[in-house]
């Protein structure tokens, strides 16, 4: 467990535009719960509980940190690559919903 402090301000406004060749990594105030449609999403700071809906999803959001980009994470993750839009459109979303953040 980490000892630095967990950043508790929730920024105004967008959270950026997405762009697939930029690095990302699971927000720290975000904690996933493995279940067998995906995972539980629950971010600390906002209260807010959402879903991701494949247990593959699960997968490119955990590896984001391990990865030069969000493409890399979505073809490390083993997407097939008609899916490959589909994934980086979720990444998106969890972006704009401040799950996922810039690195």
């Amino acid at each position: 467990m980490s000892t630095k402090p967990l950043d508790t301000t929730v920024p105004d406004g967008a959270a950026g535009a997405f762009d697939p060749a930029a690095p990302y990594r699971l927000s720290e105030s975000v904690s996933l719960r493995p279940e067998p449609f995906g995972a539980l999403v629950y971010d600390f700071v906002t209260r807010k509980l959402s879903f991701l809906k494949t247990p593959q999803l699960v997968s490119v959001v955990r590896d984001l940190e391990n990865q030069p980009d969000a493409r890399s994470a979505v073809r490390a993750a083993g997407v097939e690559e008609p899916q490959h839009d589909a994934y980086l459109r979720a990444l998106a979303g969890l972006l704009k919903s401040r799950t996922i953040v810039a690195r």
